[in-house]
């Protein structure tokens, strides 16, 4: 047994997702021996942002820590609730006076663990923030002064710069964990100098969907280019996720890729 038990479930999008979190994770926590929850919740409101009530509810159902990504503050309830909300992560490289955390140390069972929120700076448009190549080793120094386990969600667009950060922060931190894709990749490994990586960290709700939206939208929206309201949708649910074991010095020990299709009475 593991130091620290952290499951990582891949991003929530909309109802579809959140039903899987509720029906799906009690039973996940007892039969992993869990001891700590993080998951991206970018998506858990429409498929788009998070909602101030979904990520309440969230939290509830046994989520430690929810991160996020360029959609942090679509949803304007979530401009002012997560001032007061210490469980939700925004990216660590939007401006300093933003509101919210961009990371923070977090104490379970007499345990602590530092979870980092960042964006990459490759594919998205709407925002311009600061290279975490740059930033990251000073903070990563000063959050190693409280807690040897760390552990990032790195919320970016291309498998290139995921990959470069990986090598870049191998052996430095427990575990970087890509989200942002929607679609779980194969490529789980615990790097030569002891951190935990995954290209993508999958998606939990609709599969059978245009990442977890419904598809004929859209597909028609593809074809036509014109502006459609896109539609989250309940087809084959599914939570996906890693689980990463973290021991006492920070170093991860494995990393096991979750794909768990929801049957009713299968997780009662």
């Amino acid at each position: 047994m593991s130091d620290l038990r952290v499951l990582f479930i891949g991003e929530i999008v909309g109802k579809a997702g959140v039903f899987c979190v509720k029906n799906m994770l009690p039973r996940l926590k007892e039969e992993h021996s869990i001891d700590f929850v993080v998951a991206d919740g970018e998506g858990a409101t429409g498929g788009f942002g998070l909602g101030k009530n979904h990520s309440i509810y969230l939290h509830k159902l046994g989520i430690d820590v929810i991160t996020s990504g360029e959609r942090i503050y679509y949803k304007k309830d979530m401009v002012s609730h997560i001032k007061k909300a210490s469980y939700i992560l925004r990216p660590v490289n939007y401006p300093r006076d933003d509101p919210g955390y961009g990371w923070k140390v977090y104490e379970k069972d007499g345990k602590s663990i530092a979870v980092i929120n960042v964006l990459g700076i490759s594919g998205f448009g709407r925002v311009h923030l600061e290279n975490p190549l740059l930033f990251l080793p000073e903070l990563i120094e000063h959050i190693l002064k409280k807690t040897q386990l760390i552990l990032i969600d790195f919320h970016a667009a291309t498998t290139a710069e995921k990959s470069t950060l990986f090598y870049f922060l191998d052996g430095k931190v427990s575990a970087v964990i890509g989200t942002h894709m929607r679609a779980l990749t194969a490529d789980e490994r615990v790097m030569p100098g002891g951190t935990a990586v995954i290209t993508d960290a999958g998606r939990t709700g609709s599969i059978n969907s245009v990442g977890g939206l419904d598809s004929e939208i859209e597909i028609r929206k593809l074809i036509t280019q014109v502006h459609e309201y896109s539609k989250d949708t309940w087809g084959d649910v599914e939570l996906q996720g890693v689980i990463v074991d973290i021991k006492e010095n920070g170093k991860a020990s494995s990393i096991k890729r979750l794909r768990i299709e929801y049957r009713e009475g299968n997780n009662d």
